[in-house]
């Protein structure tokens, strides 16, 4: 009897050690930042000047439930390269052209350069939203080229990188 009770006890673990796998539970899918159907802002080698507004539009998608973002503007004066643009290898180094303003000064002397974080909630239980929001370009931040960075994240965990290059003359 002891060992009909083993037995049975041992299976009824083994199954519920299979059973209560929740693998199939988990999220394993990263969101998505996409400009279906709307007019993104910005886009790659968008240039703005400083006291400009940059009206920021992407939407964000998630199989199961969106979590927040994360917008960050930093300077590109060595012209290093995150960029998750496609059309970027057709720019030398994954960036934009002309580096140099208009009167053949480096665009990149006087002023701080500029730098912006700043993390944004999305109302819980969406799986889309449309983000739209206002940045201001402070006046007279150093002129030159800039990352314009997104990091979108879900309730899992996953994260989506997009990163423009911007500049501000």
């Amino acid at each position: 009897m002891k060992k009909y009770m083993f037995l049975s006890l041992l299976t009824a673990l083994v199954i519920g050690f299979v059973a209560c796998d929740d693998d199939d539970d988990k999220d394993m899918t990263p969101p998505v930042i996409t400009d279906r159907g709307i007019v993104a802002s910005p886009i790659n080698c968008q240039v703005y000047h400083p006291g400009d507004t940059i009206f920021f539009r992407y939407l964000f998608e998630d199989n199961q439930e969106l979590g927040n973002f994360n917008i960050e503007v930093h300077g590109n004066f060595d012209h290093h390269s995150h960029s998750t643009e496609a059309d970027d290898h057709d720019h030398d180094g994954g960036e934009c052209e002309d580096h140099d303003d208009h009167d053949g000064h480096d665009a990149q002397e006087g002023g701080e350069a500029w730098v912006f974080n700043q993390t944004y909630s999305i109302p819980a239980g969406l799986q889309t939203y449309a983000a739209s929001e206002s940045i201001c370009v402070p006046a007279g931040v150093k002129c030159g080229d800039y990352h314009f960075m997104v990091r979108l994240t879900d309730c899992a965990g996953w994260q989506q990188l997009k990163a423009m290059a911007i500049r501000i003359e």
